[in-house]
């Protein structure tokens, strides 16, 4: 899956310096959506440093995965809606109105979490995500995200 390409390998330069999920942070997350299917999914492997207690992630990487992995979702289903490919336009870019994280059970550490997003509305401006985070198959947390569309401006100074 890391060879696919990702909704973020398209970003504008402007709006491509996220912590979570921009290519250009070079100390960033790195978060990557690709299409699968009708929903996107985002892959990472949590390191050490990522911990909350000894063997599980802390939450607030968590919150992020979801949190970028469901803006990536909104700007490719955008896209999409518009008819446009992936790769023959930079895509929308949304940022988040709304973020909501249920953690259902601890996450471990030590293994590759994927998380699953899906469009549940879709508007001009606004896209409501669902995203749920896996860990050995295992749903460990769920999140709601309202992603607002912004201008071709934002992110430049």
């Amino acid at each position: 899956m890391t060879n696919l390409p990702a909704i973020q390998d398209f970003y504008a330069e402007n709006t491509a310096h996220c912590y979570g999920c921009g290519r250009l942070n070079e100390r960033g997350l790195h978060i990557r959506s690709v299409w699968q299917g009708d929903e996107l999914v985002c892959v990472f492997t949590p390191e050490a440093f990522h911990t909350a207690l000894p063997e599980f992630v802390y939450g607030g990487l968590i919150a992020s995965l979801i949190d970028c992995h469901s803006t990536g979702t909104a700007a490719a289903v955008a896209q999409r809606e518009e008819g446009i490919p992936l790769g023959h336009a930079a895509p929308p870019r949304f940022v988040t109105a709304m973020l909501k994280v249920d953690y259902l059970k601890p996450t471990p550490l030590n293994t590759e979490l994927t998380v699953r997003a899906r469009a549940t509305e879709i508007k001009p401006r606004k896209v409501i995500v669902e995203s749920t985070l896996f860990a050995n198959g295992v749903a460990c947390a769920r999140g709601n995200v309202v992603a607002v569309r912004v201008g071709e401006n934002f992110g430049s100074v």
